[in-house]
């Protein structure tokens, strides 16, 4: 059975606004616009009126990481995501050196606009991580 590749979806408001944000968490990069456009702008200018706006990529610039898809949705957040995604950050790294690290990505993403929900630390059976949200409400954890 061979691996599949995937893309990970979000729902938002603000697809491109977004698309920024993450391309800052992780280091993504938006690609070029599609061939005959200057900008994505010019693109989604030629684009019908409902359509603009309603969509936006970045992806993993070694090509490696899952593409990801910010798709405009007319309601808002509700409920608390069932899959969310884990930013790692303290990979290999313990204790207080694993917390600073943490913190430190933390106060980074949070002046980006993310906010800080809690910081959970370690444990019996598990290393620190620090719950958040995206500049949308979106749940993820840095690790």
């Amino acid at each position: 059975m061979s691996i599949k590749k995937f893309q990970v979806t979000f729902d938002c408001a603000d697809p491109e606004r977004v698309a920024r944000f993450w391309c800052e968490v992780l280091g993504y990069v938006v690609p070029s616009p599609p061939d005959g456009f200057d900008s994505w702008g010019d693109f989604d200018r030629s684009l019908p009126p409902e359509r603009q706006g309603a969509g936006f990529v970045c992806g993993d610039p070694s090509g490696e990481g899952p593409r990801l898809y910010f798709q405009r949705v007319p309601e808002g957040k509700v409920v608390k995501n069932r899959v969310h995604l884990d930013v790692r950050v303290g990979t290999g790294l313990v204790g207080e050196e694993r917390l600073a690290a943490l913190k430190a990505e933390s106060a980074r993403l949070v002046a980006l606009g993310a906010v800080e929900v809690q910081v959970l630390l370690a444990d019996e059976y598990n290393e620190s991580c620090i719950p958040m949200q995206d500049i949308e409400g979106n749940e993820f954890c840095i690790d």
